[in-house]
C-alpha cells in the first residue's frame, strides 16, 4: 500500500524542503501541493524536483479559473519535463468567492466548464487547438513536445463533480471528506462515471486527504484541525458535502454560533473529527488510514494538523512501516 503527502507551501522554505526530502527518503509515493494564497504550487513543485528525486509530484489541486487552458497546459508540461515525467495535474473549480476576489473570474456552470477545460488541456498537449465555448485557444507548442498522457486528477466534493472525475479523469482528490462519505458517496459516483465512459475502476485513483498527527496530545490536534476546518464550514461546496456526509447538525450548530468564533469551533464535533482524521498513537493512525482504504480510498494522502510535529508524523506513518500494511 502507498501513502501520499500533502505538503504545505507555507512556512520557511527550509522547512518545506526538509519535509519533502524526508518524505522522499521514507518512501512516500508522491508530494502534492495545494494552490492556496502562499507559494505557487507549480513553482514549488518544480523547485522540489531535485530535492525529492524519487516521488511523483502533483498539484492537489490548482483551480482552473486562475490560468487559461493554454497557460495550464504549458505550465504543467514544463514541470513534468523538469521532473523527468513525474508530474500529475490536479485540477479543481475553487470557490466563487476566491475566484472572484482573487482572480476577477466568475464560475459559471462548473461541470460543463471543467469538462471543456480538461479536454482543452489534453488537446493542447496533443497538438490540437481548443474549440470550446469559454476557452478557445490556438496555442501550439514550438520545438517542445510535451508528454501527452500527463495524468489529470479532479477535486471532487459534489456528486456531479465526483462522477465527472470518474468519467474523464485519472483520479479524484478529496479534501475534508470523512471516510463515511468516501464509502457512501464517492465510490458509487466514481463507479457511475466510469460506467458512463465504458471503463472500470482499474487504474483509477481515489486520493483522500487525511489530516494526520501521531501525538500523545490529542487536545492540541483537535484544536488545530478545528481551527483549519473553521473556514470550510463557511464555504457552500463544503457545507453541502458535510451535510451529505451526515453532519448537518454540525453545520447547523456552526450557523447558530455566528459571530462567536469559539462556539463555531466547538460546533465541529469530535465525532466529525474522528471520522475525518487519523490522530493518536501509531496504532490509532494505522487503523484510521486502514479505515479509509476499507472505505475505497486507493491512496490516503497525509496532511498536517496545525500545532503538531509533522516530521514525527511522517516518520511514524512511513509507508515502509506498519501504516502501509494491508
Amino acid at each position: 500500500m502507498t501513502l501520499r503527502l500533502l505538503l504545505p507551501t507555507t512556512g520557511s522554505w527550509k522547512e518545506v524542503v526538509g519535509h519533502a526530502s524526508l518524505a522522499d527518503e521514507l518512501g512516500y509515493e508522491s508530494i502534492n501541493c495545494s494552490h492556496i494564497s502562499a507559494r505557487d504550487s507549480f513553482t514549488t513543485l518544480a523547485a522540489l524536483a531535485a530535492s525529492a528525486p524519487n516521488v511523483a509530484l502533483a498539484t492537489a489541486v490548482a483551480p482552473v479559473y486562475h490560468r487559461s487552458p493554454a497557460s495550464m497546459a504549458q505550465t504543467a508540461a514544463t514541470v513534468d519535463d523538469l521532473s523527468g515525467g513525474r508530474f500529475r495535474l490536479g485540477l479543481g473549480t475553487g470557490h466563487r468567492v476566491t475566484m472572484s476576489a482573487w482572480h476577477g473570474q466568475e464560475i459559471g456552470k462548473p461541470l460543463g466548464e471543467m469538462r471543456e477545460y480538461v479536454a482543452a488541456v489534453r488537446g493542447l498537449w496533443a497538438g490540437r487547438q481548443a474549440t470550446g465555448a469559454r476557452w478557445p485557444s490556438r496555442f501550439a507548442f514550438v520545438d517542445f513536445a510535451p508528454r501527452t498522457d500527463i495524468p489529470i486528477y479532479l477535486a471532487g466534493l459534489s456528486r456531479g463533480m465526483i462522477r465527472l472525475a470518474g468519467e474523464i479523469a485519472d483520479g479524484v482528490v478529496l479534501w475534508a471528506c470523512p471516510s463515511s462519505y468516501v464509502r457512501d458517496v464517492v465510490l458509487p459516483e466514481v463507479n457511475a462515471g466510469r460506467r458512463a465512459a465504458g471503463k472500470d475502476l482499474d487504474g483509477f485513483d481515489v486520493v483522500a486527504s487525511v489530516p494526520t498527527a501521531v501525538t500523545d496530545d490529542s487536545a492540541v490536534a483537535l484544536a488545530g484541525i478545528r481551527d483549519e476546518l473553521h473556514r470550510y464550514f463557511g464555504l457552500p461546496f463544503y457545507r453541502a458535502m458535510f451535510t451529505a456526509a451526515g453532519y448537518a447538525e454540525d453545520v447547523a450548530a456552526y450557523d447558530a454560533a455566528d459571530g462567536d468564533r469559539d462556539k463555531q469551533l466547538h460546533a465541529i464535533s469530535e465525532s466529525f473529527v474522528q471520522d475525518l482524521c487519523a490522530i493518536g498513537d501509531q496504532t490509532s493512525v494505522v487503523a484510521a488510514l486502514q479505515r479509509y482504504r476499507a472505505a475505497g480510498a486507493t491512496n490516503p494522502m497525509l496532511t498536517h494538523i496545525r500545532g503538531t510535529d509533522f516530521a514525527a508524523t511522517l516518520r511514524a506513518a512511513a509507508p515502509d512501516g506498519s501504516a502501509a500494511a494491508s
